[in-house]
């Protein structure tokens, strides 16, 4: 195994230009009682906000706004963390890492949950597509383990975008309703089809990197004869 200190990390997405320079900005402007472990606290309350947000979406629509504001607080806290702590060289590398991709699961298992107990995505849908982002999580944790590289994104897609994302889908859920597509064989939901589409093609990724991770490291290490 490679010594955590040594990862290379690479964080190649579509929104990064925008990204890191807002977060740099951000790490030179906290107060110093603000710390990284206090803004993994605001990424979990950012999740439970958006649990709340689409659980009320049920009674009244205008409680996406409330589940769009926790995406906001869930990426300040859960981005900004590890930023802050590489401004102000405290770095904790294993403890850091261990907390915060822990953390990570668990956010999003409050996340996903949320957006199927909304009355837009069916719950199976919504943790089929939970089930392919762990999936990759885990692809990506076993990848630095036998790597020493830490690929946060995908395609130029991370957790930024999939964040974007959601939030451009509830804007769509405000304005358009739960428009639905009626094929000879099943009626399903845009917003069903949209969920569907995303966890297919993170499952995908998953199999297909796995196949070519494990094609590479049998070329590697060869069986003895």
């Amino acid at each position: 195994m490679s010594d955590k200190q040594s990862h290379k990390r690479i964080n190649d997405i579509l929104l990064g230009p925008l990204e890191r320079p807002a977060l740099q900005w951000l790490a030179a402007h906290m107060p110093t009682w603000m710390t990284p472990d206090l803004l993994t606290i605001i990424g979990i309350l950012g999740a439970v906000i958006i649990l709340t947000g689409y659980v009320l979406s049920n009674e009244n629509a205008a409680f996406l706004w409330l589940a769009t504001f926790g995406f906001v607080i869930n990426w300040f806290g859960d981005s900004l963390d590890g930023t802050l702590a590489r401004y102000r060289k405290i770095e904790r590398p294993k403890y850091g890492f261990f907390v915060d991709h822990t953390v990570d699961a668990f956010s999003q298992l409050l996340i996903f949950a949320g957006i199927g107990l909304s009355p837009y995505v069916s719950f199976e849908l919504a943790m089929l597509a939970l089930v392919g982002y762990l999936l990759m999580s885990i692809l990506v944790y076993v990848d630095t383990y036998v790597t020493g590289v830490f690929k946060i994104s995908y395609g130029k897609l991370g957790p930024t975008e999939m964040r974007a994302i959601a939030i451009i889908l509830n804007i769509a859920f405000l304005y358009f309703g739960v428009p639905t597509i009626d094929l000879s064989f099943v009626q399903i939901s845009i917003y069903d089809l949209v969920t569907l589409l995303i966890a297919s093609i993170l499952i995908l990724i998953y199999i297909f990197s796995t196949i070519r991770r494990a094609g590479e490291l049998a070329r590697l290490e060869r069986p003895p004869v």
